[in-house]
């Protein structure tokens, strides 16, 4: 019985190491590939699936709160609970909400007014020769 309990223990383990190295970020696995921690996973049971849960978990520490001071900063983390509700989106939503297309949208339009300006001065130049 015990052997058949470390058996289910070492498979489960090492399917949930799979499905979390599967739907995990490029910067999430320490720089090795999918591939390549799939085969650790698979070859090396036991190790390879603990050191991903290993490196996953520092990762993500290292990775810190989204805001307020992180470990060792020497500060303390905030005591009240973030809020529920709807989470705000991290960037622009919509195209007229980026600054940074706003902004190429003006520098674009200020270039075609000098163009127009400097079209409209070639014909009156033209137009005063004549």
């Amino acid at each position: 019985m015990p052997r058949v309990l470390l058996i289910l223990v070492v498979v489960g383990l090492m399917a949930y190491a799979l499905t979390d190295v599967w739907g995990a970020d490029e910067d999430e696995r320490a720089g090795l590939p999918r591939w390549l921690w799939v085969l650790l996973i698979v070859l090396l049971p036991l190790l390879g699936a603990i050191s991903w849960i290993v490196v996953r978990v520092s990762r993500r520490s290292d990775a810190g709160p989204a805001s307020g001071p992180g470990p060792g900063s020497g500060g303390t983390r905030p005591t009240t609970p973030p809020r529920p509700g709807p989470r705000r989106p991290s960037g622009p939503v919509a195209p007229d909400d980026d600054p940074e297309f706003l902004w190429l949208l003006e520098q674009e339009k200020r270039k075609r007014e000098r163009e127009a300006r400097g079209r409209q001065e070639a014909k009156d130049d033209d137009a005063e020769s004549n």
